[in-house]
C-alpha cells in the first residue's frame, strides 16, 4: 500500500459524533445469541452491509466495494490484556430497519448498528454503522479495516487505494484515492484518530487502515460514533471537496437518515398483504420473507431491478449474486403479485424489458457495472432460455392481479417479440422450445447437456397457453386461438415423450430419455394452468425421504448412481425447489407434504442470516453450502408463493374482479385473516374461520367476487366450503446443525366421505401423537394401525432399518 499523507483538509466544520437518539420498535425483530460464523446482510436500493455475526463486515456503496474486514480491538485501562472485541460479540438484533450487534466483557459494552440510508437524488445514498459505547474505564478503541475502492465485477479496477489522512480539529479522516481522478472514496469515523501510518521508508507490506478512538466514559458517553463513507465515481463526485461535503451531509443528518429507513418500514405493510394465524412464527416469516425481497431491490441509474441475493465476497469483487437476474426475478414475481407490490413488479418488468434483445430473448444476467464493461461480449446477459417463457408468464400473473392492462399494451410489442423468439427456436421440430437457446435449469449435467429438459418443456406449455391469455386480453382472437392450439400440443407431446412412473429430466437429439429422477418435473403445476397427467408415483417418491430431506427437497433423488449431496445440480436442497414441490403439492391435494415443504422453507427464516432465506444446502446433512447465497431473492419468494397460493388457495383474476379460494388450512388452525389481499385496484381482507363441518370463508366490503374451488360463486362477501371430517396436524420443526434425514413423511393422503387415508414412512421403531381435528362428524371413528384418544392419533412404526412404511385408516 503506498504511504499515507497528512495534509489540511477542506475547510469544512470539523465531523462530530452525534447525541444517541432513539431507534425504532417492532414486533418482529429476531434476536438471538449471535454465532461467528453465521452471516449477516443489511442491504438497501444504494449499498449494503454483509458480514458475520462476529461484527466484522465488508461495506458497499453500490456498484463500489469501499471497505472490508473491518474489526475492533480494545485496550481498556488498568486492563493489560488486549482484547479482540470481534471475539466478544454475544448478541445479534435483527429489525426491518437495522441490525445491532452486541459485545459484551465485563470491563465494556459495545452496540455497532447498521442500517441502509434511503436512496437519495441520482441514487445517492448507502450504508452508515454507529457505535454506542459504555465501559467501566476509559479505553483505547482500534477500528481495522482493508480500504478496497473496487468495482463491482467485471468492470476494471485499479491498485490498492493511495490512502491520505485529511486531519480536521481533534480527529480527521481518509480520503481513498485510486489511479483514476472518476474514483475514489472516503472513511471517517469522528472523534478518532489515525492508526498505523506506515512511512515511506518502510518495506512494502500491507497494513490496515485504522480508527484509533481514546473512549472515556465521563466525556463520550451519550453518544453515537458514526461510520461514515462516501463515494464518488465522476470526475466531480470522486474530488477531495466532494467526498469531503458528502461525509459532512452524512454527519449533520445521521439521525434524519436513519429516521427515513426507520419510517419506511415503520409503513411496510400498510398496503401489503400479510398473514395472521394462530401460529406466530408462520406470520413473522411471512412478513420476513417480503423485507427480504424488497431489499434486493438496488437502483440502477434511473432504473430499478432485482439482484438476485447478497453475500460476502470474500476477497473478490462479485458479493453473492449481486447482479440483477432475469429469472430469478420472474419467479419471484409472482410472490411480489401476490403481496400486492405493483410498483415493483412493474419496474423489475421494465428493466427487464429495457434490455430484451432485438430478437426477443429476455436477458438472464446483468452486472452493475455492465454499462462499464462491452458486456455483449461476454457469455452471461442471455445464457439462459428459461426467462424467455417466465417472462410471459409473469406479464400474465401480473395483469391478472393487477388488473393493469395500460402496462400490458404499452408493452405488448415486448410480449409479441418474446413469443416470437419461443416459437421460432425449436432445433429439432417436436413443436417444443429447447435448451439450444441456453441453459433451461442445469449448468452442467454428468452425461452430458439435455437437449431439451421437461423442465423447460413444461414453461413453453404455460408460455403457451399465458400469451393465449394475454392475446385474448388485447383482443386479438387469432393469436390468442393459435397460441391456445399450441399448448395443448405441447401438452399432448410432453406425455407421449416424457411420461412414465417418474417422468424423465429430459429428451435427447436422437429421440433417447435420460431418465434420472428429479424433481423437474414439479414446475409443469406452477402457474395452476398445467398439469402433468400421471404424476401419482411420482409425487409419492418426491414425499418420501428419497428426495425429502428434514429442510427441504434434493433435487435429484438419492438412489440415482451420480446423486452428490454436495453437488450443485445433483442432489443438494434448494428452497427454490422446495417451494416448486410445495405448491405443486398444494394443487394435487397432496396437502400435508405441501405443509411439510412450505414450513422447512419458512423455517429457514431463522436458520442461517436472519430473516432471510439461504440459497442452497447440503442434501446429506443439516447445513447451507459455504459458497450459499445467504440472502436469496427466490428463496424468499419461495416462502410466500406456496403460502398464498398454495396454503391459502388464492388465485387472481382482477379482469373479473374476484379472487378464487381453495384453503388447505392447518389441522391445528381455527382461524386465519390475510390483510390486504390484492385485488386489482383495490384490497380486501379475508378471514377464515372454521364451523363445524365448514370453513366460513369472509371479504371485508363489497370490491370483490369469492369464488370456491369449484368456481361457485361466494353470495354477499362470503363462502362455506366443506371440510373434510377428519383431519390431522404434522410436526413442522427444522433438525439441528448437521442433523440428517429422520423425520415424519407423508407419502400420500387421501380423503372420502367417511374416511381418511395415509401412506406414511418413519424411521423403524419410531411414534408420532399427531393432533387429530374432527369436524362435524358424529359418532365414533374407527382406526387401523393407529389408536386414536385425547385429540391424538397414536401411529407406531415397525421395527427395522432406516425408513418403514405404514399405512393408516381412519373412519367414522
Amino acid at each position: 500500500m503506498a504511504a499515507l499523507s497528512a495534509t489540511c483538509g477542506a475547510q469544512t466544520a470539523a465531523l462530530q459524533p452525534i447525541a444517541q437518539f432513539p431507534l425504532a420498535s417492532g414486533s418482529i425483530a429476531i434476536d438471538r445469541h449471535a454465532e461467528p460464523q453465521k452471516p449477516f446482510t443489511v442491504a438497501g436500493e444504494c449499498g449494503m452491509f454483509v458480514g458475520q455475526q462476529d461484527g466484522s463486515f465488508e461495506a458497499w456503496l453500490f456498484p463500489i466495494k469501499l471497505l472490508s474486514h473491518f474489526r475492533i480491538r480494545a485496550d481498556v485501562q488498568g486492563y493489560t490484556v488486549p482484547i479482540d472485541v470481534n471475539d466478544a460479540a454475544a448478541e445479534i438484533e435483527v429489525h426491518p430497519d437495522r441490525t445491532t450487534i452486541t459485545y459484551s466483557h465485563i470491563a465494556f459494552t459495545i452496540r455497532e448498528t447498521l442500517f441502509a440510508t434511503q436512496c437519495g437524488a441520482e441514487g445517492s445514498g448507502g450504508v452508515m454503522a454507529l457505535f454506542q459505547i459504555s465501559s467501566v474505564a476509559p479505553m483505547k478503541l482500534t477500528f481495522s479495516f482493508t480500504p478496497e475502492i473496487k468495482r463491482m465485477w467485471p468492470a476494471p479496477n485499479f491498485n490498492a487505494p493511495d490512502p491520505e489522512w485529511v486531519p480536521q480539529g481533534s480527529s480527521g479522516y481518509y480520503i481513498l484515492h485510486t489511479d483514476s481522478s472518476a474514483l475514489a472514496g472516503a472513511v471517517a469515523l469522528p472523534g478518532a484518530q489515525p492508526g498505523i501510518l506506515a512511512p515511506y521508508q518502510e518495506r512494502p507490506k500491507f497494513w490496515p487502515l485504522q480508527f484509533v478512538l481514546n473512549f472515556d466514559p465521563h466525556r463520550d458517553s451519550g453518544k453515537y460514533f458514526p461510520l461514515l463513507m462516501a463515494a464518488g465515481s465522476t470526475p466531480q463526485t470522486a474530488t477531495k471537496a466532494a467526498l469531503t461535503a458528502q461525509l459532512a451531509d452524512l454527519d449533520v443528518h445521521a439521525a434524519k437518515l436513519y429516521q427515513q429507513t426507520a419510517d419506511y418500514y415503520a409503513h411496510f405493510f400498510d398496503h401489503r398483504l400479510i398473514a395472521e394465524t394462530p401460529d406466530p412464527r408462520f406470520d413473522q416469516a411471512f412478513r420476513w420473507a417480503e423485507l427480504s425481497i424488497d431489499q434486493l431491490r438496488v437502483r440502477h441509474g434511473s432504473e430499478t431491478g432485482l439482484v438476485a441475493g447478497f453475500y460476502s465476497s470474500g476477497d473478490s469483487d462479485r458479493p453473492g449474486f449481486g447482479w440483477f437476474f432475469g429469472r430469478d426475478t420472474l419467479f419471484t414475481l409472482f410472490a411480489i403479485n401476490s403481496y400486492g407490490d405493483f410498483s415493483l413488479s412493474r419496474s423489475a418488468l421494465d428493466f427487464l424489458i429495457a434490455r430484451q434483445r432485438a430478437d426477443g430473448k429476455i436477458m438472464h444476467e446483468y452486472s452493475q457495472t455492465a454499462e462499464l464493461t462491452d458486456w455483449s461480449k461476454l457469455p452471461y446477459e442471455y445464457a439462459a432460455a428459461d426467462s424467455t417463457p417466465l417472462f410471459l408468464m409473469a406479464m400474465e400473473d401480473y395483469v391478472n392481479t393487477s388488473g393493469d392492462i395500460a402496462f400490458l399494451q404499452q408493452n405488448w410489442a415486448a410480449v409479441q417479440k418474446a413469443w416470437t423468439f419461443e416459437t421460432t427456436h425449436d432445433s429439432d421440430g417436436d413443436g417444443i422450445y429447447d435448451n439450444a437457446q441456453g441453459t433451461g435449469w442445469v449448468e452442467s449435467w454428468p452425461s452430458g447437456m439435455p437437449h431439451q429438459e421437461i423442465y423447460l418443456a413444461s414453461l413453453d406449455q404455460q408460455a403457451s397457453g399465458a400469451y393465449a391469455r394475454l392475446a385474448g386480453l388485447m383482443h386479438q382472437p387469432d393469436a390468442a386461438q393459435a397460441a391456445g392450439a399450441r399448448a395443448q400440443k405441447i401438452a399432448t407431446t410432453i406425455e407421449r415423450e416424457y411420461a412414465g412412473p417418474m417422468y424423465a429430466f429430459s429428451r435427447n437429439p436422437d429421440g433417447s430419455l435420460d431418465k434420472t429422477a428429479t424433481i423437474y418435473p414439479s414446475i409443469a403445476w406452477w402457474d395452476g394452468h398445467f398439469s402433468l397427467k400421471q404424476p401419482d408415483a411420482m409425487f409419492t417418491r418426491w414425499a418420501s425421504h428419497e428426495f425429502s430431506t428434514d429442510w427441504g427437497t434434493r433435487d435429484l433423488g438419492d438412489h440415482e448412481a451420480f446423486y452428490n449431496p454436495i453437488s450443485y445440480h445433483q442432489g443438494s436442497v434448494w428452497p427454490l425447489f422446495t417451494g416448486w414441490t410445495s405448491l405443486a403439492e398444494y394443487r394435487t391435494g397432496r396437502s400435508l407434504s405441501g405443509y411439510a415443504h412450505l414450513m422447512q422453507n419458512l423455517n429457514l427464516t431463522w436458520a442461517q442470516d436472519l430473516g432471510a432465506v439461504t440459497e442452497l444446502l447440503s442434501g446429506a446433512y443439516f447445513q447451507p453450502f459455504g459458497r450459499s447465497t445467504t440472502h436469496q431473492l427466490w428463496s424468499s419468494a419461495m416462502v410466500l408463493t406456496p403460502a398464498i397460493r398454495g396454503l391459502f388457495g388464492l388465485g387472481f383474476d382482477a379482469q373479473q374482479n374476484a379472487i378464487t379460494v381453495d384453503p388447505h388450512l392447518p389441522a391445528d388452525w381455527d382461524h386465519a385473516t390475510l390483510r390486504h389481499v390484492p385485488a386489482g385496484s383495490h384490497a380486501v381482507d379475508l378471514t377464515f374461520q372454521r364451523e363445524g363441518a365448514v370453513l366460513l370463508v369472509r371479504a371485508s366490503g363489497n370490491q370483490v367476487k369469492l369464488l370456491g374451488p369449484n368456481g361457485t360463486a361466494g353470495k354477499n362477501g362470503e363462502l362455506r366450503i366443506p371440510l373434510p371430517g377428519v383431519e390431522v396436524a404434522i410436526p413442522h420443526d427444522l433438525p439441528l446443525p448437521g442433523a440428517s434425514t429422520q423425520q415424519l413423511k407423508v407419502l400420500s393422503q387421501q380423503s372420502t366421505a367417511h374416511s381418511l387415508t395415509l401412506e406414511l414412512e418413519a424411521q423403524g421403531g419410531s411414534s408420532y401423537d399427531l393432533p387429530l381435528r374432527l369436524n362435524g362428524v358424529k359418532g365414533a371413528i374407527h382406526t387401523e394401525n393407529a389408536t386414536a384418544s385425547d385429540g391424538k392419533l397414536h401411529i407406531a412404526f415397525p421395527a427395522g432399518e432406516s425408513y418403514q412404511k405404514q399405512n393408516v385408516k381412519v373412519s367414522w
